[in-house]
């Protein structure tokens, strides 16, 4: 039987100004750093330029997935459409990570033949990047907990602050020493952080992406609590899957030999579920015995566990 606790609530204020502002401020800024790397040849400050550009997108992506998801469902895509949000996170973590590639291959060719850069000018634009990167995490600081986007905006700005502090570092090394070399090496630093940070957030993505319980649930512990419940003798078939970055579902076969549950039994596991394991949409199948259920998923299940 299916429990109607799941909702399509409007974005937040807060988190749509939030993707206004970031993609403001990281529009200027990218502007500003590209024609600055282009000027004095810095292949540094172009690195964080290319990836701030891609962080642009990102953006601008999942703001639209989460627009999106806010859209009811419909006769053809009977959940809405929240798998966006967790398609826009897979797809920005992708495109990060092949930016990082092309980066360091640019970046080791320069290390054979380093060439002159205005480190002064290079410290000054890194400078301001941190202030326009840490001011655009704070703005995802409160829903990075809840949202998959939200934290991978939060990880990327905050990684881009710790680059360009790492730039500018690099370019003291190079006004104080000379040492050319020093800016296509923090180039391949930067990417290497940059493909690190973004990991964990290809990995949980992709595990969204392909039905995985969300990391955010635990599946042992939520089967211990539904076979905990008053007249319920076990429980099988149990699956549990992200609707989207920030809403899960789940379906059950429930045994209860004693009779079957009331709508109010029903509607109590489902609140209960989602304030105890955020869960948004549940649906429940009572069975009075073991043998009662005959489907081949359910014969799989019980092979297996």
């Amino acid at each position: 039987m299916h429990t109607p606790n799941h909702t399509h609530a409007p974005l937040p204020k807060d988190m749509n100004t939030a993707f206004k502002v970031a993609i403001a401020l990281n529009v200027a800024y990218v502007v500003i750093e590209a024609g600055a790397g282009l000027a004095c040849g810095s292949l540094a400050l172009l690195a964080d330029a290319a990836h701030n550009l891609t962080d642009v997108a990102g953006l601008l992506m999942a703001w639209g997935a989460v627009l999106a998801a806010q859209k009811p469902g419909n006769g053809s895509y009977t959940y809405g459409y929240g798998r966006a949000t967790i398609l826009a996170a897979l797809v920005n973590a992708l495109v990060i990570m092949l930016g990082v590639g092309a980066v360091i291959l640019e970046a080791v060719q320069r290390l054979a033949s380093p060439t002159p850069v205005a480190a002064g000018f290079v410290m000054g634009v890194a400078a301001l990047g941190i202030a326009v990167n840490a001011g655009t995490a704070l703005l995802f600081f409160k829903q990075r907990h809840g949202d998959l986007n939200a934290e991978g905006a939060f990880l990327h700005m905050m990684t881009d602050a710790a680059v360009s502090l790492g730039v500018v570092l690099g370019g003291g090394i190079v006004l104080f020493t000379g040492w050319a070399w020093v800016d296509p090496a923090v180039a391949v630093i930067v990417s290497l952080m940059v493909a690190l940070a973004t990991y964990s957030l290809l990995k949980a993505s992709l595990r969204l992406t392909l039905d995985g319980v969300p990391t955010s649930v635990n599946r042992n512990a939520v089967q211990a609590w539904l076979a905990s419940q008053p007249g319920i003798s076990s429980v099988h078939d149990l699956h549990i899957w992200a609707l989207s970055t920030t809403k899960n579902a789940l379906t059950a076969h429930l045994v209860m030999p004693q009779g079957l549950a009331d709508e109010r039994f029903l509607s109590t596991l489902a609140e209960e579920l989602e304030s105890q394991f955020n869960i948004h949409h549940t649906t429940i199948q009572i069975e009075a015995n073991e043998t009662a259920c005959c489907t081949s998923c359910c014969a799989n299940e019980k092979e297996k566990s």
